[in-house]
């Protein structure tokens, strides 16, 4: 009998017990033949074996337990899960398998039909454990399981945003919530004077935007016991401050001579920079990134300044051939800056911390502003950092277009800014020098954790701190199964894994009522629900919820009857040469994740019978600038070759701006910052290691007919003036068709400027148009005429790569 697939979304609360009949007594006849398939013997002749579960719905891997021995006695695991479903799936499957130095051999399979729990009954039972053919193992032979599954549509905060102040956070996570922060955002490295017209706020104030670079100097530089710092890249010859009209003492120091210079005060300065494997010492030290490890190491060889090279060694559940294999493919890719800063008020002479997270390297090709010049600052602040890496050697030399960069960033004060400084002690710990280096951040210095928190403030901030992380990179995550599932621990083959960065996407989209916005470099996942018959999700191995949990969303307020949208900002094409298989591949995939999103969209517009377009719902954009060319520019010393992308986007006088950001914004009062991008690599908790906060004022909440105009409305509007330019009155309700209309009707005339022939003016407005063409049933297809991104033999809808481990573009 076959049945029928059933939506499988909300939350499954699954405990594993215990296995049956794989061992001694009344199951002593199997457990012979079970040793004798896998042929494991330990002392006193003993047969042993190690055991683990796994759990699957439908075809996607969701849980595992840990290893357990099993010998005389029968496997025990008492582990409890929290997972996030959102699959269509007849069944769920738990194999039990006894793992091999590669891999691992399938004992057998017990199978729970969903329909057992898609109801919400709890269900507390042994499951039948049957071979492959379905055929008994062993009499008896079973698997002890509970389980109990909560409706999205139930959860008391579906579509009811944050409600109240005192929301407790994101649930089953390593940090909590800290309430009475600071949180300052910046998009950007810098944002000139006079650069954001007027944005009303509540209680009569005016939103202020910040400047990133210039505060990391700041702290840097007034740091008085330590300075932390942990980042994908850390580029020393960088300088922070270039705003000739915001001056500062020592602006004309690099980064690598102010991290020198407070070494030499006295200051314990640490440093874990990731170890790109491919960059060898002597030979070839920019690697294949270009991050400048061993640049950075030498540079501070012999000095009072504590630089480690961190390889990321992540979880993966493979052999030696292939760990070494992943060691090259995933990165540490947080971007932290850590150091203690005069207290606020309270005791004189106290200290308190700082951190900085977001997804802004400090590296070269970082430091930009929202006006992203291409040709204009070739001769002034870009022509020491002229960053251009999706052409072949392409040089200051040779002259623009330089690869503008947009990103997002932030400052945090009180509680949580001491959880970002634990999450970099757990990374030394495991990979630094252990304890010895580390400050103690004492009551004698230190104001106490309770006297940094703001309560009475009414621009106070709650914030929560996520990571995806794994035991391979931090010491002190919970391993025991108790408390591993009390923090939404998940354990692999060899580390416990957080992913607490997916978890907390996951809650904002649920609990969103109106709108998100969202900025990231990539948008890749959810491949279990992908429909093309080439995209195998065993093959793209892209498992997060993301992109379905937001067309699940779209989903149930058409069936709802509601307003809802959801504006996704994206790189034109991923960093790199477009032509190239590694980004054709993610462009593919992209294609992929677009496509079952809109697929979703057209078919509940047409289930409910509405005349409408997904796009109402729907839409995707990427930034760009084009420049006329103006007199005394900066002259090019070398002349192009002809037929290049090069060439041709010098000519044209266009080029798009690098989308680095990882945010999104729900309803203008949540809104998460961190490095982490929409793809498998950031939200798997066991490849790259990444950081995240999510955050909200509880003073500033959208409780109809109030709407949220917070610092978060502020800096949402903020960004839509640096890539529209434009401010309309339905900007304050972004949910509504009239908003989101404005907004592509804008983004619409923007792409035809920037394809013209020859601009007769600057690019009005930096948001284009994705160009893709949406079809009445979703399928996602070329604009007629746009095969290629503009200026390139790049395919828009890429193409796939039948040589480049999935890992590596997913």
């Amino acid at each position: 009998m076959v049945m029928e697939d059933v939506l499988l979304h909300g939350t499954l609360h699954l405990t594993i017990f215990e296995v049956d009949g794989i061992s001694g007594g009344k199951s002593a006849a199997f457990f012979h033949k079970l040793t004798k398939e896998i042929g494991k013997c330990i002392a006193c002749g003993r047969p042993t074996f190690k055991l683990y579960t796994t759990v699957d719905i439908g075809k996607t891997r969701v849980s595992r337990t840990r290893l357990t021995e099993s010998g005389p006695c029968n496997p025990i695991w008492n582990e409890s899960f929290h997972i996030y479903c959102a699959h269509s799936t007849s069944q769920i499957t738990f194999s039990i398998k006894q793992a091999d130095p590669i891999g691992a051999t399938v004992i057998g399979t017990a199978l729970l039909p969903i329909s057992e729990i898609v109801k919400g009954q709890e269900v507390d039972r042994w499951l039948e454990i049957s071979r492959e053919e379905h055929t008994s193992l062993h009499h008896g032979s079973k698997i002890h399981v509970k389980l109990k599954f909560d409706s999205a549509a139930e959860d008391p905060h579906w579509c009811k945003g944050i409600r109240s102040p005192d929301f407790l956070g994101v649930p089953h996570t390593f940090f909590e919530q800290r309430k009475g922060c600071k949180v300052t955002l910046y998009q950007d490295a810098h944002v000139e004077d006079g650069f954001t017209p007027k944005i009303h706020l509540a209680s009569g104030k005016h939103y202020e935007p910040h400047h990133c670079w210039e505060d990391i100097f700041d702290a840097i530089s007034n740091a008085k016991q330590f300075v932390y710092i942990a980042g994908w890249s850390v580029y020393t010859k960088i300088t922070l401050i270039r705003d000739l009209k915001r001056q500062k003492p020592g602006e004309d120091l690099t980064l690598g001579d102010l991290l020198k210079m407070k070494a030499d005060e006295g200051i314990t300065v640490l440093m874990l920079v990731w170890d790109d494997k491919t960059s060898v010492r002597d030979l070839k030290k920019d690697g294949v990134m270009a991050t400048h490890d061993e640049d950075t190491r030498s540079f501070f060889h012999g000095t009072r300044v504590h630089c480690v090279l961190c390889p990321r060694n992540p979880d993966n559940g493979r052999g030696l051939v292939q760990g070494t294999e992943i060691a090259t493919i995933f990165t540490h890719h947080q971007k932290i800056v850590v150091a203690d800063s005069k207290a606020s008020g309270g005791e004189s002479g106290k200290r308190e911390i700082v951190s900085f997270i977001g997804g802004i390297d400090l590296c070269d090709g970082r430091y930009d502003t929202p006006s992203h010049p291409l040709f204009r600052t070739l001769d002034s602040v870009h022509h020491n950092d002229f960053h251009q890496p999706n052409f072949g050697g392409a040089s200051i030399k040779k002259g623009g277009p330089r690869e503008p960069w947009h990103d997002v960033h932030c400052r945090l004060e009180g509680p949580v800014a001491r959880d970002v400084l634990l999450n970099f002690e757990q990374r030394w710990r495991k990979q630094g020098h252990g304890d010895n280096l580390l400050v103690n951040v004492s009551a004698e210095v230190f104001k106490p954790p309770s006297e940094e928190v703001l309560l009475d403030d009414s621009e106070t901030w709650n914030v929560q701190l996520f990571r995806s992380i794994d035991g391979g990179a931090a010491l002190g995550l919970p391993d025991t199964p108790g408390c591993a599932a009390k923090h939404g621990i998940i354990r692999g083959k060899e580390y416990p894994i957080e992913r607490s960065i997916q978890d907390a996407y996951i809650n904002a989209i649920r609990r969103a009522k109106n709108f998100i916005y969202i900025e990231n470099q990539y948008f890749i996942g959810s491949s279990f629900s992908w429909e093309s018959s080439d995209a195998k999700v065993q093959e793209a191995g892209a498992l997060h919820l993301i992109p379905k949990e937001l067309s699940l969303k779209i989903v149930s307020k058409i069936e709802a009857g509601e307003r809802f949208a959801v504006y996704m900002v994206i790189p034109m094409w991923p960093e790199g040469v477009p032509e190239s298989p590694s980004v054709q591949a993610i462009l593919h995939w992209q294609h992929q994740t677009m496509e079952m999103m809109y697929k979703d969209v057209a078919r509940a517009i047409r289930n409910n019978g509405l005349d409408a377009d997904p796009t109402d719902y729907l839409t995707f954009f990427c930034l760009g600038n084009r420049e006329t060319e103006k007199y005394g520019e900066y002259v090019p010393t070398e002349q192009l070759e002809h037929d290049t992308d090069y060439r041709r986007a010098q000519r044209s006088r266009r080029f798009m701006i690098y989308v680095h950001a990882k945010t999104i914004i729900v309803d203008d009062e949540y809104i998460i910052v961190g490095s982490a991008n929409i793809n498998e690599r950031s939200m798997d908790g066991a490849r790259d290691t990444e950081i995240a906060m999510g955050a909200y004022q509880p003073h500033h909440l959208d409780d109809k007919p109030h709407r949220a105009r917070g610092q978060i409305y502020g800096f949402r509007m903020s960004l839509w003036h640096e890539h529209l330019r434009e401010r309309h009155r339905s900007f304050d309700h972004p949910e509504s068709l009239e908003c989101v209309q404005m907004v592509n009707q804008i983004a619409d005339r923007n792409w035809s400027l920037y394809c013209s022939e020859k601009p007769d003016r600057d690019l009005p407005g930096q948001l284009l148009k994705y160009p893709i063409a949406i079809a009445e049933d979703g399928k996602v297809a070329e604009q007629p005429g746009m095969e290629f991104f503009p200026d390139t033999k790049a395919k828009v809808l890429g193409s796939k790569s039948h040589v480049l481990p999935s890992l590596l573009t997913t």
